[in-house]
């Protein structure tokens, strides 16, 4: 990339440099060895696992709740030529222990291959006059520090889009206390360091409180902006542009607040992620790097590429689409004067810097 096009597409996640910015986001698409090696082998900068759900040192499980085994995922087209991945499993629900495992065969990948493997968790998530069950927060996170060996510990957080539709989420102030909180206690209950990313939903509520959501998780590493909305209709979450819409509307609003009310954190950007230009929209609104899943998703008569597995299809789509890939829509800002070369390359990252320029 750097010798052809002169593009350095180095981007970032919990303050880790990616070869480039496109990695896999939790789900049923990141649950086992073979798929992780997969996505290895086509060069993918980084999957997080499944969501593990939090539990004690007994095995009790207070978020047992969104330890339901997957359905089988339904592909289909929602709102303007937008895709869409539904099903009606949750989070992991098979034993920690083969979870570790999968860790561990993840921490071995990264060594050997440079594919970051991240693990997801749900932790236990209080009503507002309720505490926290920390031995949940003490047993889960010892384990998986256990299982990933050298610190810092690196995990996201989840909070997955069934919550938002879950009665859990109807008192506002409730998801405030959550968000600034769960952070820090993971941190008291680690045994190394942490660096905590927190997946945010969205949430029933208004766009300004988004923005708010994303105020209280102020003592998270980075923010991954924004989980899949929920249809309370049909009792799923779902993707497609009215999810990207809505997610690059919000993160807007964070950029463009007055510096003086301003506090940003690092941020990856995750829905609708169809096509670089969709990708660059996020960078141009801070993401240092972005998470995908429905993309991986899609029938093979949807990627112009002939051979390969369906993530080697879609990087090839994502970066080199000659309209909407990512090096065409690195070129068409610089052409425009959006972005600038430092030493004879265009920086994927500074996409991202030139946000946090003021407004």
């Amino acid at each position: 990339m750097r010798e052809t096009y002169g593009i350095d597409l180095t981007a970032r996640y919990l303050g880790v440099d990616l070869p480039h910015p496109i990695g896999k986001a939790s789900g049923q698409l990141s649950l086992n060895a073979t798929q992780l090696e997969d996505d290895a082998a086509a060069g993918l900068a980084c999957a997080i696992l499944k969501t593990v759900i939090a539990e004690d040192e007994t095995g009790a499980r207070a978020m047992a709740a969104w330890a339901i085994h997957e359905t089988r995922m339904k592909v289909e087209r929602r709102g303007r030529s937008g895709w869409t991945v539904t099903w009606k499993g949750r989070g992991w629900d098979r034993p920690l222990a083969e979870y570790l495992a999968l860790l561990r065969t993840g921490r071995d990948l990264a060594r050997a291959t440079g594919m970051l493997v991240v693990p997801s968790v749900k932790y236990h998530l209080p009503r507002l006059a309720e505490p926290f069950r920390d031995g949940e927060y003490r047993h889960t996170t010892r384990r998986l520090a256990g299982a990933w060996g050298e610190p810092p510990l690196l995990l996201e957080k989840d909070f997955s889009p069934t919550l938002a539709g879950d009665a859990l989420s109807e008192d506002p102030a409730q998801i405030i206390r959550w968000l600034r909180e769960v952070p820090e206690r993971i941190r008291e209950a680690a045994p190394v360091p942490v660096r905590v990313a927190v997946k945010l939903m969205n949430a029933r509520f208004d766009d300004a409180f988004q923005v708010a959501m994303m105020d209280a998780a102020a003592g998270a590493d980075t923010l991954v902006c924004f989980n899949r909305l929920f249809d309370d209709k049909l009792g799923v979450a779902y993707g497609g542009w009215d999810l990207s819409d809505r997610n690059l509307r919000v993160l807007d609003l964070y950029r463009l607040r007055p510096p003086a009310t301003a506090s940003y954190r690092p941020r990856v950007g995750t829905g609708n992620v169809c096509s670089g230009r969709v990708l660059l929209e996020y960078a141009q609104r801070g993401c240092e790097s972005v998470q995908l899943h429905t993309l991986f998703q899609l029938p093979l008569s949807q990627f112009p590429a002939t051979h390969g597995s369906r993530t080697q299809r879609a990087l090839h789509a994502l970066i080199f689409d000659p309209r909407d890939g990512l090096v065409a829509g690195m070129l068409e800002l610089e052409a425009r004067g959006k972005l600038e070369r430092r030493d004879g390359e265009l920086h994927f990252l500074d996409v991202a810097r030139d946000a946090h320029r003021p407004h």
